[in-house]
């Protein structure tokens, strides 16, 4: 069986129709939540206004439900002393009572009617809502499939000149894939989903704690509750951050690499991470700002995990027509000539220094730390 050659111009022809394609459904889906956004807000307004609406009309109930027992009062004397009054009197006050009924009638009937309208602009306002959610969670949805489009996946085009490369790669993208989704549900088991299940356990404990001891241990149950809750909410802002933070598209590498390497030293206190940069920065395109933080967040991260370091330098300097990254620590350490045949963290950071025309360099010595380079050119080209 013969393998099919890979014409990498027809590739990328269909990495762009994927894009144009995901990009037109992404406005497409913009268009119906700004559509739906605006009727909310008309909707909104109209809510306002049948509110208004039933607060005037239950005022004027009032003023007639006092005006007609006035009335019932008046026509009862006149019934009682129907020979003390003149024909007149008599029809007036049956005319007035009777006129002060038929318009308490519509007026209670106007208010069933604008309650229940407001009723159901509520309910529609609800719905509204909800389709306006769901119409953003679909565009950070394809946002992500388009980054992953126009980045990562793009890059590799080049490379997959042959169908054995490419079947090999793609079998390295699945594990890696399945190794990541692993330590994703792993930490989320661990973390957040571990200290959810604390919460109903804990929330079950406030209600006998309420029955048998009393408010005030409750109340002190129901502190220590909200701690635990708003850790599960930093662990899973933490979770978030690691797998792409929006900040390198806002901010940049430099900016992005300070405030993660802040946040991966905040949740490993026994290590010191320090990060420094030297010469004019700048930006990068986006298809070398990604690759670089990646290999310095996986970098640090083998740093922490498998060298237990306790002390990282990340270093940044910037030339003319190069920028170098230096991560180095003074962990365990390892044999590259052993460990990168192995290792798909160290692999990947050689492929993605590839793609972007870079140089890896690696220095490491069982029990003598590890200091990794690489260089990127700068020029467009």
């Amino acid at each position: 069986m013969t393998s099919k050659k890979v014409d990498a111009h027809e590739l990328d022809l269909i990495f762009n129709r994927m894009v144009e394609t995901m990009n037109q459904s992404k406005k497409d889906i913009f268009i119906i939540s700004e559509q739906s956004r605006r009727s909310y807000e008309e909707m909104l307004a109209e809510l306002e206004k049948v509110r208004s609406d039933i607060h005037r009309v239950i005022d004027e109930g009032d003023v007639l439900e006092e005006k007609a027992h006035v009335a019932r009062k008046r026509l009862a004397e006149v019934s009682k002393r129907f020979s003390s009054f003149t024909e007149s009197q008599v029809r007036l006050a049956y005319e007035q009572a009777n006129d002060l009924q038929v318009q308490l009638s519509v007026n209670r009937s106007e208010e069933k009617q604008l309650r229940h309208k407001r009723d159901e602009l509520e309910r529609r306002l609800h719905q509204l809502l909800q389709t306006i959610e769901r119409a953003e969670h679909l565009v950070n949805q394809v946002n992500v499939v388009v980054n992953y489009l126009t980045t990562d996946l793009k890059e590799v085009s080049s490379e997959l000149e042959n169908a054995k490369l490419k079947q090999d790669y793609s079998l390295r993208i699945i594990e890696a894939q399945e190794e990541e989704r692993k330590r994703v549900s792993r930490e989320i088991h661990d973390g957040p989903a571990q200290m959810m299940a604390n919460v109903l356990l804990r929330s079950d404990l406030i209600e006998r704690t309420y029955r048998e001891k009393g408010a005030a241990q409750a109340f002190q149950e129901i502190s220590s509750l909200k701690e635990m809750v708003r850790n599960a909410l930093i662990e899973v802002r933490r979770i978030i951050y690691d797998l792409r933070p929006m900040a390198l598209d806002d901010l940049g590498l430099v900016p992005t690499l300070k405030k993660y390497l802040a946040t991966i030293e905040d949740y490993n206190t026994e290590c010191r991470i320090t990060f420094q940069s030297e010469g004019t920065e700048r930006r990068l395109p986006a298809n070398r700002e990604v690759p670089v933080f990646r290999m310095v967040q996986e970098a640090v991260s083998n740093a922490i995990r498998h060298g237990k370091a306790r002390h990282i330098q990340v270093k940044a300097e910037w030339l003319k027509n190069q920028v170098t990254f230096i991560v180095k620590d003074d962990g365990t350490g390892f044999d590259p000539s052993v460990v990168k045949q192995q290792s798909y963290g160290l692999l990947g950071m050689r492929e993605r220094v590839d793609l972007i025309d870079g140089k890896l360099f690696i220095n490491s010595a069982p029990g003598s730390g590890t200091v990794l380079m690489f260089q990127i050119p700068l020029n467009e080209s």
